[in-house]
């Protein structure tokens, strides 16, 4: 097993028994549904009503150890698992998804005393459950349930411990891994080369300066505990703790190294923190301090209209871009103003205005602007797609 640790997982396992837009809605169903305020209706009406009478209100806030991602960093996170995900991709590796719940017998037990950190389940419907504390033993679970023998398999999830969360230092008891596991008998260090090669393309990629990559062996780091005089009975646990490093500050682990599991201040500052939540904290930080506006959306073009009554050319226009593939917004307004339409793109970094007035009805055309320039030019309404597209290209 190879555990390369800025990914959680991008490790050599051997096979076997191991363990939208639119609104609709009718009789039969809906989906993308617009909803107007809830009025008397629902949790946050009740509240409403509440503080107007002076009442005392629920605290509103998510679970100790978990945070919301508004807009911004959701992009954000979105683009480094893109880039995650292409890698994989691109090394010839096929996507699984598992549960997010497992047996509470397949999971206790494979970690050693990281078990008590396991979010486990009061019994359902006649089965003990528990939330899974990695991507790797339902891995190990699959290959063996399903009896496949060789796998290159990525998986990108979120998995849940119930550690004491510090979330100021980027640990939470709900967080991302991404796994990229080789399953089966090769040739020596022919997979586990590849696995060195993915963390050094995703860190490259991702262009977040120098960086070290350190290879955790446990058979290494068993002789390397054994030199530093820890006990044989602490070896497992002393292993457990450098594992916390995809998802533990490097302090803690160095001081739980040092002062709990026997290993010298000089052993244990060898070893290195680069796993996935410890990135996005990285580049989160570099898009504050940066000032850099990310867009929240990929909206190529909004459809506008400069005078009143429009509102049916308006939806003609932009339905024949989302039938045509274009990301397209309009304003939900009936009458908008055409200063505000033009001003929404600017702020939300629309490149494109498709506007649509009486005399471009009248005339057969599109106005087509480029909101960055402020150039407007005049497309035939055939012609508008293919003058959309040839702009959108990179």
């Amino acid at each position: 097993m190879l555990r390369l640790a800025p990914f959680a997982a991008a490790r050599c396992l051997p096979a076997g028994p191991r363990l939208g837009p639119l609104c609709l809605a009718g009789n039969c169903g809906s989906f993308a549904r617009s909803r107007p305020p809830a009025g008397d209706r629902g949790a946050l009406s009740r509240q409403v009503r509440a503080a107007a009478g002076g009442e005392r209100l629920p605290v509103l806030k998510t679970p100790k150890g978990t945070r919301d991602h508004p807009p911004a960093q959701a992009a954000l996170r979105e683009r480094l698992l893109g880039a995650v995900v292409s890698c994989f991709k691109r090394h010839g590796a096929a996507a699984i998804d598992t549960p997010v719940l497992e047996l509470r017998e397949t999971l206790l037990g494979k970690y050693g005393e990281e078990s008590k950190l396991i979010y486990e389940l009061q019994d359902q419907g006649g089965e003990l459950l528990a939330l899974r504390y990695d991507l790797t033993v339902p891995f190990a679970r699959y290959l063996a349930m399903n009896k496949i023998t060789k796998m290159k398999r990525y998986h990108v999830a979120k998995v849940y411990r119930r550690d004491n969360p510090a979330t100021t230092r980027g640990r939470y008891r709900e967080f991302y891994q991404c796994d990229f596991d080789i399953a089966g008998q090769f040739d020596p260090m022919i997979p586990d080369a590849e696995c060195l090669k993915i963390v050094h393309e995703i860190l490259s990629d991702l262009q977040l300066g120098d960086f070290v990559i350190k290879v955790n062996d446990r058979r290494i780091l068993n002789g390397v505990f054994a030199v530093c005089g820890v006990p044989e009975s602490k070896l497992i646990s002393a292993c457990s703790t450098v594992d916390k490093l995809d998802k533990v500050p490097w302090e803690e682990v160095r001081s739980e190294m040092v002062a709990e599991k026997g290993l010298s201040p000089e052993a244990a500052d060898r070893i290195g923190d680069i796993g996935i939540e410890r990135i996005f904290s990285i580049l989160e930080q570099r898009l504050e301090a940066s000032g850099e506006k990310l867009r929240t959306t990929e909206t190529q073009v909004l459809v506008a209209t400069p005078q009143k009554h429009l509102l049916a050319a308006r939806m003609k226009l932009i339905s024949e871009l989302w039938d045509a593939g274009i990301k397209a917004e309009m304003l939900y307004k009936k009458d908008p103003k055409l200063l505000k339409q033009l001003q929404y793109c600017e702020d939300t970094g629309i490149p494109l205005a498709a506007i649509v007035g009486e005399q471009e009805l009248a005339d057969g055309v599109v106005k087509l602007r480029d909101v960055a320039t402020r150039k407007e030019v005049d497309i035939p309404r055939e012609k508008l797609i293919d003058e959309i597209r040839r702009r959108l290209e990179p």
